[in-house]
């Protein structure tokens, strides 16, 4: 059809909707558009449904939260967070917008180490790039590895003492496990994480925490940056040590 000037054309991403079930348990985004929903995900929480998980996920909460308001919503995350791992997840409601959301996210994450991290550089900065790869005889465990793909994490020191150091981090490549893998590689493992040699003396769980969100809107551009506070465990480790986060 011939669009007349000062007509309206208006496109509608039609999907369907997300193959998670509802749980009951209905988690409300943080931040959200017609395009795109930001979640704060609590640790203990996988993002996707399994054989283990298959009611207990993210994409469930996220599918109650829809259903309580009589929409059908399809759940895209531009990133995945591990189960224990806590934080912001950027997720698109279709699939042109997933491919500019993409494109333009960038992730800042918090971790804290245990050990005294060598300060290489004056201002506390440092980047580690060794390749990674699966453990042989491991679905789950990655390894440091010559025959690996290449991983590269830039981090910088945020605070120290004999005990911990804490961390923030950007990852310029996304393999599973990286920031714990490289950490714990080179001797510092991250608090918590007993799949890669740590203890849970001051936390249950590895203490990684996705804390700032970058993207631009999809269609418009316009940049977002989005915050999130440390949960609780965190908070409790950080003070601890007589850091302030």
């Amino acid at each position: 059809d011939r669009l007349e000037q000062g007509g309206r054309l208006t496109v509608h991403f039609a999907e369907g909707a997300s193959p998670a079930q509802s749980n009951g348990q209905p988690l409300s985004p943080v931040y959200e558009t017609d395009d795109l929903a930001v979640f704060e995900k609590p640790p203990g929480l996988p993002v996707h449904p399994s054989l283990r998980h298959p009611l207990d996920t993210l994409a469930n909460s996220a599918a109650a939260y829809y259903q309580q308001r009589g929409q059908a919503m399809a759940f895209r995350p531009i990133y995945r967070l591990d189960r224990d791992t806590s934080g912001l997840l950027l997720t698109a409601k279709h699939r042109q917008a997933a491919y500019e959301l993409i494109q333009s996210v960038e992730k800042e994450y918090a971790a804290i180490l245990c050990g005294r991290l060598p300060m290489d550089r004056p201002d506390g900065t440092g980047q580690i790039e060794l390749p990674i790869g699966r453990v042989s005889d491991s679905l789950i465990l990655r390894e440091v590895s010559p025959t690996g793909k290449p991983a590269i994490t830039r981090y910088r020191i945020l605070a120290q003492n004999d005990r911990y150091t804490w961390v923030s981090l950007r990852l310029l490549t996304g393999r599973t496990h990286q920031i714990r893998v490289h950490f714990a590689h080179l001797g510092y493992p991250l608090a918590g994480d007993t799949l890669y040699g740590s203890d849970q003396t001051h936390i249950r769980r590895q203490a990684l925490h996705c804390k700032t969100v970058r993207f631009r809107l999809p269609f418009i551009g316009t940049p977002v940056l989005l915050d999130s506070p440390y949960p609780a465990d965190m908070q409790a480790l950080l003070a601890g040590q007589g850091f302030c986060p």
